[in-house]
């Protein structure tokens, strides 16, 4: 997943699909709203969906994409636990106060 997530466009693809939860868009709205090759797109949203953090539904002719919050809960979950609970390296009360 942090793989999935490490690269600028996947990155903004799924902020873009925060930002239009839980309707989520349609792959063509997505293109355009980033500027993105179809092509270029298709390998981006098809990574993030084999990871589990876009979910993808067709739609008639559309594929519909949002993003699929269970999978990011999971991410967030994962990198609480080693970062503020394991190991203590950042403290529970910051994150929570960035998240507030």
């Amino acid at each position: 997943m942090l793989a999935a997530m490490g690269t600028e466009p996947r990155l903004r693809i799924v902020r873009l699909l925060l930002a239009a939860h839980p309707r989520g868009l349609v792959v063509g709205e997505i293109a355009d709203e980033l500027g993105m090759p179809g092509p270029t797109l298709s390998h981006h949203l098809d990574k993030l969906r084999t990871e589990g953090l876009v979910s993808v539904q067709r739609e008639g002719t559309f594929l519909r994409c949002t993003a699929h919050t269970t999978g990011l809960e999971e991410l967030l979950g994962f990198l609480y636990a080693e970062c503020c609970t394991r190991n203590k390296a950042v403290q529970p009360r910051r994150v929570l106060a960035c998240c507030g």
